[in-house]
């Protein structure tokens, strides 16, 4: 794969890097901060070949695209110059909620490799210790140890850091207010007792190492607290005037208020959840498991991360332990597909992303390209996760170090057995369900269950459908297109035409299911149910709709021969583009064949494709 084409088609199809106020990226997606997102052609990312979904939530444009993603996006930034510094006041604004869940997961998301990592070291510490093959005494036990324990100790200066910079503030001074609360000269005030005070102030003093809330509230301040400063002092100045005032306002200030706040909100959250577990610990755990995988789809679980730290830090997370009910729920799905179908690109499709996620706990890849592909799978998904996460909640399994939820990563959970348990409950209910109700709808079970090879000795019991042509020209084959998504068949089979008049007619009876706003392709649902595109000319994207003249709009009835699109061949050629027109069954995989025309011309009305059913 490309990652610098992939990388180019993406940042044309969100609009190019002056659409874009910022990116950052997670495991396994793209995350834009666009200026317009009407702007962004979903449909045209979600063809590119390497792209597993598109996602809008939460104010973000969310590009999913799997294990590589660190490498798109390093193609981008080269390319749109731009990253985690970008910021811009064009911003579109959001709901509340959103723009929280928005801050807080832009905020963890550069951090999310770095506590993964140690996390994973933390438990690898944990097996070596608890089978004797590492003393606690031992110097290599402490150099792991801390190399494992920084992240979360230091959490407040890092994300200091990210989220001054998310909020559009100096990150140095974000980070330099999170290392103020570890510094010796305020730790060593808690040897002397719980409380001091500040020019006669009391002063409640706390424990702020791996601690969320406090900062978020302190740099929250601050980056307010900034721009005023920045307004009402003379610019000859604000380089050390600003950050001066900066820290000696919100330091004091987040000692005395925002940081003990910040705690007892932290600590109030925990004993909510804790509350709730104790109380009906399978019923919470079954509602956390069943919903999992829908955060995911909508890109909000890493906005309860720092729910999942705070409660570390005092003793252990409950909720992560939940989690993993929906995420073995996911792969259990993936093996169930697996074991089930006999397509080998399906086979191929989920074993790999079954590994990755008993290994890895990353589960995106099956969401994107087998969950939402059989949506039959759906409700498997949401019984076995509650199942498993009903499991861990009743018998009290903790987190008690931060990890991703997986096989690798059992030792970050106590009961560890229990855990196991829990897991695999999750894991063996979600690939049975799939095993004994299959995964594919009706229509998808008729093309698996026909045999492949009888269809030419018995023709007489096969039902074809034929497609019409849109337009006048002459026909290509769909491998001489020049264009890897198409030619590729990645989008599905079809055939192209060179055409030679600027107009083209539905093929069909049907409805327009899409119309790209540069009018430059159509989508069309037959009334039987095929799904066409047809898509006038090669990057036309690129003229953002100059020289196309649409006849119709998305959602209109047409009958076969409504004319669709007026097309200026002679200016397009001239602006440098081709003019080749794929017409492309997309739905492919609910039919037995797609078969082109032989005819090297065509006309209107004249058929090009036959539908094998």
């Amino acid at each position: 794969m490309s990652y610098d084409k992939l990388a180019k088609d993406i940042l044309q199809f969100v609009g190019g890097d002056q659409n874009v106020s910022s990116l950052v990226h997670c495991a396994t997606r793209l995350r834009f901060k666009l200026k317009d997102n009407k702007k962004a052609q979903k449909t045209e990312i979600q063809n590119l070949q390497g792209i597993l979904s598109v996602v809008e939530s939460g104010g973000q444009f969310q590009v999913v695209v799997g294990s590589h993603v660190a490498n798109v996006y390093d193609e981008i930034v080269k390319i749109g110059n731009f990253g985690v510094n970008s910021n811009s006041t064009d911003e579109p604004k959001g709901t509340v909620m959103s723009i929280i869940f928005e801050t807080i997961s832009r905020s963890f998301s550069p951090l999310i490799g770095a506590l993964a990592g140690a996390g994973m070291l933390k438990a690898v510490l944990t097996v070596l210790t608890t089978f004797g093959w590492l003393s606690q005494e031992s110097g290599t036990y402490h150099i792991l140890s801390a190399a494992g324990n920084a992240v979360f100790y230091f959490l407040p200066i890092m994300l200091g850091i990210t989220l001054a910079t998310k909020l559009g503030a100096n990150p140095f001074v974000g980070g330099t207010i999170g290392a103020a609360l570890l510094e010796p000269n305020l730790t060593g005030l808690l040897a002397e007792g719980k409380t001091s005070s500040f020019f006669g102030i009391p002063v409640v003093l706390m424990d702020y190492s791996s601690s969320v809330f406090p900062i978020f509230i302190a740099v929250s301040i601050y980056a307010a607290l900034e721009k005023f400063l920045k307004k009402v002092i003379h610019k000859d100045v604000q380089m050390f005037l600003v950050p001066m005032l900066s820290l000696a306002i919100i330091v004091p200030l987040t000692v005395m208020a925002f940081g003990p706040f910040g705690v007892y909100v932290g600590n109030a959250i925990g004993a909510v959840i804790n509350f709730l577990s104790d109380k009906s610990g399978i019923l919470t755990g079954a509602v956390i498991g069943a919903t999992w995988p829908f955060l995911t789809i909508l890109g909000l679980h890493w906005g309860l991360v720092p729910i999942f730290l705070a409660n570390i830090a005092n003793g252990g997370d409950p909720i992560l332990a939940m989690v993993a009910g929906g995420v073995f729920a996911q792969m259990g799905v993936a093996l169930g597909i697996f074991l089930k179908t006999k397509d080998r690109k399906v086979k191929t499709l989920a074993g790999s992303t079954a590994v990755p996620g008993l290994l890895a706990g990353v589960t995106e890849p099956i969401i994107y390209g087998l969950i939402l592909r059989f949506k039959r799978t759906v409700p498997y998904v949401a019984i076995a996760g509650a199942i498993g996460g009903a499991v861990n909640g009743l018998l009290g399994v903790k987190a008690i170090n931060f990890a991703f939820t997986a096989l690798l990563t059992a030792p970050a959970f106590s009961p560890i057995g229990i855990y196991i348990i829990g897991s695999l409950v999750a894991l063996v209910c979600g690939a049975l369900l799939t095993i004994l109700f299959g995964f594919e709808d009706k229509k998808q079970q008729e093309v698996a269950n026909k045999p492949e090879n009888k269809s030419e000795d018995k023709p007489s019991l096969m039902k074809t459908a034929s497609i019409v042509s849109p337009l006048t020209g002459d026909v290509k084959l769909l491998n001489q297109v020049n264009d890897q998504v198409f030619s590729s068949g990645a989008l599905g089979k079809g055939i192209a035409i060179e055409p030679n008049t600027g107009k083209v007619f539905s093929p069909v009876d049907g409805v327009i299911s899409t119309l790209f706003p540069t009018g430059h392709a159509i989508g069309i649902t037959s009334d039987e149910g095929i799904e066409i595109l047809i898509h006038i000319g090669i990057d036309t994207v690129q003229l953002d709709g100059k020289y196309y003249d649409p006849q119709i709009k998305q959602g209109d009835q047409v009958k076969q021969g409504d004319l669709l699109v007026n097309f200026d061949i002679e200016r397009i050629k001239e602006a440098g583009y081709q003019v080749t027109t794929p017409i492309i069954i997309t739905n492919t995989i609910n039919y037995l064949d797609i078969i082109p025309t032989n005819a090297e011309r065509v006309a209107l009305d004249d058929s090009i494709l036959t539908i094998v059913k």
